[in-house]
């Protein structure tokens, strides 16, 4: 039986957690936040600890999956975090999308402990997560790697990419282009539409050309039907767009569709679509163009 802990049980984390608890032989312990929103992996069978160094300390490997750089301090640092809990030679996985630095300075306090640690930041939503097809972009030393890779193995496709916070930075540039792409066919469906066009027509066979990536397709019908649950919520993608000029700056890189992608997910979040999927961007153009 292997135990695992798992910090941050919002969306994402939850369906992770989720999974996690209908494999065999493998026991989970969690804690998040608000203890409301991990009821129902409670009731699943999860272990409820009050502490994310408690569940350091109940597992024998952890996982965290929170917003942003702050929480990523919260849940880690201090004599309750996880970082106290870790004994000698165990395993930590982030899971959280945050800034690359922050990261590497976590891996460092990590190893300090005698403990190992990989960022592994995820490509793909909800569904994904659920059903074990999540893109996951590992950074970390090739021991880290290999000790993490039987459990990441089970939560969809694993790549190490390089060392602590390479999985972080490229999961960031793909996020710009998942945004660009989600802005740009929000604005061609629109387009279409008002020439004439029914929205459902253009939607799918947009979807169905060249430019139909995999998150297109499966977002062409929550732009007919934007549903109340984000899969993706635009502040996420917001945030990680901000983290992602900020890495563009460091390196000295211009980042054109970064920038136009900040705007509009900007604007979104004035109008009310904060906590809608990123799909709600044709909604938001919708309104502004009237």
């Amino acid at each position: 039986m292997t135990t695992i802990g798992f910090v941050g049980l919002g969306a994402m984390g939850a369906a992770i957690a989720g999974r996690l608890l209908g494999l065999e032989n493998i026991e989970v312990y969690g804690t998040n936040r608000t203890k409301a929103k991990a009821e129902p992996l409670i009731e699943r069978g999860m272990r409820w600890r009050d502490t994310p160094r408690e569940v350091a300390s109940a597992a024998d490997l952890v996982i965290s999956m929170v917003t942003d750089d702050t929480a990523l301090a919260a849940v880690t640092g201090g004599p309750d975090g996880i970082v106290a809990g870790l004994l000698p030679g165990q395993l930590y996985i982030d899971m959280s999308t945050v800034s690359p630095r922050a990261s590497t300075d976590l891996a460092a306090r990590v190893g300090a402990a005698g403990a190992l640690m990989v960022d592994a930041p995820v490509s793909g939503s909800v569904p994904a997560a659920r059903d074990g097809s999540l893109a996951i972009l590992v950074g970390g030393t090739d021991a880290a790697f290999k000790a993490a890779s039987p459990v990441l193995s089970q939560l969809g496709n694993v790549s190490h990419v390089g060392d602590s916070g390479h999985g972080l930075l490229l999961k960031l540039a793909v996020n710009i282009s998942l945004a660009a792409q989600m802005l740009a066919f929000s604005e061609g469906v629109l387009l279409a539409e008002r020439g004439g066009i029914d929205r459902e027509v253009a939607t799918k066979v947009m979807a169905a050309t060249s430019i139909g990536s995999p998150m297109l397709r499966a977002r062409a019908p929550l732009v007919l039907n934007l549903p109340e649950q984000a899969w993706f919520d635009i502040a996420l993608m917001h945030k990680d767009i901000r983290l992602a000029r900020d890495a563009g700056r460091q390196e000295g890189v211009q980042l054109p569709s970064a920038v136009t992608a900040d705007t509009a997910l900007s604007e979104a979040e004035k109008v009310g679509y904060a906590h809608r999927d990123i799909a709600g961007l044709y909604e938001v153009l919708a309104k502004a163009s009237r």
